[in-house]
């Protein structure tokens, strides 16, 4: 699927101040993604510019996840291209061990991005065959202008909290704030805590807030999938992994509930519901993921974590009233595990890659790359195992059409 585009075939490039020509392509956002592209590329001697709008690498990793965070899945299924953990990280590794991985892996390459460089807008001229990025250096005063024959789209699909709108949240005397401004849960011990949400990161919240003794109230208004993060002592995904190269989808899907269901007992008596979709098909088919439990459950059958099934109607002063009635008063905070959005509308003009909400469109075939020296890394929703299919296959695009230049302009 793909929509209409204009080039603007007529338009000449112009400039506003002295721009940049980029020797290569243009890569914006120095997250795994573009650190996974700017490996490859160093690899093959292509040259090439990374921009990112935070001081440091991964700033999502550094600035927007609590203290407790492991990764979800085993190491082996999050590492990046061409570089692997070293031996004595354990097999679930926490965001500080993946944060140091990542600054070795930057080091390796001897990746250095431009840090505090905000993109506002990318544009592509038709007449000359070349992309235009504008934005503003970190003082948001000066600007900047890039010129490049290709951009590599790796801001990612978690680039922007997001936080749906309630009626009367202004309302709401206590603290709110979104999950990616929660770091640990010591300030709320004793504290009535409010959690919307019930992805990992909700749960995984108030697992945290659990352990500070804190007492968590934890939205659920959709069904979902809690898989156990091990059966037999190996990852449930590893198991799901070596299934899928003998049997169908839906019969590892079939295995993975009946399991599930063996080691976790029935979630349903607790709030929880299953969907009928089994988890793997729901991945495929809408990019979400299962939750792995950590721990949470035990909490809930114990009565630490409550689960409120429903949905918000509206909050008070205190207080949260569900459409179906029910009301948690009392309330010291507001946590909302609601997830990200895509940056890449606010910026990107005129492009058939990205849907109008900054999503990939669902293409059968090389999803990564579009029209014009387009490509994107980090929006297949398959986590950093994707990141690194998608991050190798741009990379080695980007090199044989830039050897086979060389090699034009080197020829008699």
């Amino acid at each position: 699927m793909s929509q209409p585009v204009d080039n603007h075939d007529q338009e000449t490039l112009t400039f506003s101040s002295r721009p940049i020509f980029v020797n290569g392509p243009l890569i914006i956002g120095a997250g795994p993604s573009g650190l996974a592209v700017a490996a490859g590329l160093k690899l093959q001697n292509v040259p090439f510019t990374i921009l990112d709008k935070a001081p440091c690498i991964a700033s999502l990793w550094q600035n927007r996840t609590y203290n407790r965070l492991k990764l979800h899945l085993p190491k082996q299924f999050c590492k990046l291209p061409h570089f692997s953990y070293p031996h004595n990280i354990p097999n679930y590794p926490t965001k500080y061990q993946f944060i140091d991985y990542l600054e070795a892996y930057a080091n390796k390459f001897q990746i250095e991005p431009r840090f505090d460089q905000t993109v506002k807008s990318a544009r592509f001229y038709q007449n000359c065959g070349m992309w235009k990025v504008k934005g503003l250096l970190g003082n948001e005063v000066d600007e900047f202008e890039y010129i490049s024959q290709w951009l590599v789209v790796a801001t990612g699909e978690n680039a922007t909290p997001f936080i749906p709108e309630f009626y009367g949240l202004k309302d709401f005397t206590g603290q709110s704030m979104h999950s990616s401004e929660y770091k640990s849960g010591e300030a709320y011990s004793h504290k009535r805590v409010l959690v919307v949400g019930c992805g990992n990161s909700g749960m995984e919240v108030s697992l945290d807030l659990c352990h500070y003794n804190a007492i968590p109230f934890m939205v659920v208004r959709n069904s979902f999938h809690v898989l156990p993060r091990e059966i037999l002592g190996k990852s449930t995904y590893s198991w799901a992994v070596m299934l899928m190269k003998w049997l169908s989808l839906k019969t590892v899907d079939k295995i993975m509930m009946f399991a599930a269901k063996l080691i976790l007992g029935n979630t349903e008596m607790y709030g929880l519901k299953r969907p009928e979709m089994g988890p793997l098909e729901i991945k495929e088919s809408k990019g979400k993921n299962p939750v792995f439990d950590i721990g949470s459950l035990k909490k809930i059958k114990s009565g630490m974590m409550r689960i409120v099934p429903g949905e918000i109607d509206r909050f008070g002063s205190d207080r949260v009233e569900l459409v179906n009635g029910e009301v948690v008063e009392q309330l010291h905070s507001v946590i909302f595990a609601t997830g990200y959005s895509s940056n890449v509308p606010f910026w990107l003009q005129e492009n058939d890659l990205f849907s109008k909400d900054g999503c990939k469109w669902d293409f059968p075939d090389e999803g990564w790359k579009g029209k014009d020296g387009l490509y994107a890394v980090g929006f297949t929703k398959e986590g950093l195992s994707g990141v690194s299919i998608d991050a190798i296959k741009v990379a080695d695009d980007i090199a044989k059409i830039w050897k086979n230049k060389i090699m034009k302009s080197n020829s008699p």
